[in-house]
């Protein structure tokens, strides 16, 4: 079971938080490692990973193949165990610079950069992938074999297209296309949501693994909950709303200790919100309203302990 790499989730805290309930592997926020980009805020904290259990995957993204093997060879002096190479992501920001999933258009610019990854690093280089680039150019197949030919270690494929973005429901039968295809593990990902779905999907597209997005946003639990079913084929039993209590105060205070008052503050905001909807849908809208408006860390926090000591 691996963590799905999503900007804007995928940091640090929550990396060793879902590591610490069962994911098998996690990866970074993607990363475009320049020179002129080093110094922002963005990177220094996208390339924090002191304290983090190994091995590290970071994600890069990029258009140009020279660019990218610069930036795996950065990734390296970064701490990385594993390179990993963003072509999923369908984001406007991404695909108008010819990245992300838009690469997916171009067979020949995904061979040229996938083998210049490869060759520029001596550690394992994987890729994330969409089906293709819209519903009538479903090409992850062939691009699975580029990949395997080119020295790739293991696939991810979400199962919608560039074209699709996180609408509609995820297919699968263009996953258990690419798992015939190639001897490499494939990884399965979109719409897993419970245990008994991964399990649905593993069996039907015989894929090595699930990847998990963002069914983990307000319930990092679902990792052990996949774990213990995909083992004994049984649902485990509910996690004590004390012990989430814990875990997720914990985790907001990881936040604001990572990045500070100014950042941390406003990043925990949607880590509260998610939580809030996991555990009380019915009065999450007025708990929000109060909550958003609060601009000090520690009172953010400890309005949140208050009303989760009522729950």
């Amino acid at each position: 079971m691996l963590l799905a790499p999503m900007a804007g989730t995928s940091d640090k805290p929550f990396r060793m938080l879902c590591k610490s309930l069962g994911a098998g592997l996690t990866t970074s926020e993607m990363v475009v490692i320049q020179e002129h980009l080093l110094n922002t805020n963005k990177s220094k904290y996208r390339l924090n990973f002191e304290g983090e259990l190994t091995p590290i995957s970071i994600q890069i993204a990029g258009s140009e193949a020279k660019e990218l093997a610069i930036s795996a060879q950065k990734a390296v002096e970064f701490g990385a165990d594993i390179i990993d190479i963003n072509m999923g992501c369908p984001a406007k920001k991404v695909c108008n610079k010819a990245a992300g999933s838009a690469l997916m258009q171009d067979e020949n610019l995904v061979k040229d950069i996938l083998e210049a990854v490869v060759n520029s690093v001596d550690i394992p280089v994987t890729l994330k992938m969409r089906t293709g680039w819209s519903v009538d150019n479903k090409n992850a197949p062939t691009i699975a074999q580029i990949a395997q030919q080119a020295g790739i270690k293991m696939l991810s494929v979400h199962g919608r297209t560039k074209e699709d973005k996180y609408n509609g429901i995820a297919e699968y039968d263009t996953i258990k296309a690419v798992v015939n295809q190639v001897d490499i593990p494939v990884i399965a990902n979109g719409d897993i949501t419970s245990a008994k779905k991964a399990r649905q999907v593993l069996d039907y597209t015989q894929a090595s693994g699930v990847m998990i997005g963002r069914a983990t946003q307000g319930n990092p639990w679902i990792f052990s909950e996949i774990n213990h079913y995909l083992k004994t084929g049984k649902i485990s039993d509910p996690v004590p709303l004390e012990v989430k209590k814990t875990t997720i105060l914990h985790h907001i205070q990881q936040i604001h200790n990572f990045y500070g008052d100014f950042l941390g503050l406003r990043l925990a905001r949607k880590h509260i919100l998610w939580y809030a909807t996991h555990l009380d849908k019915k009065h999450v809208q007025s708990f929000w309203k109060n909550i958003n408006k609060i601009t000090d860390r520690e009172q953010q926090f400890k309005f949140f302990k208050d009303y989760l000591s009522q729950l």
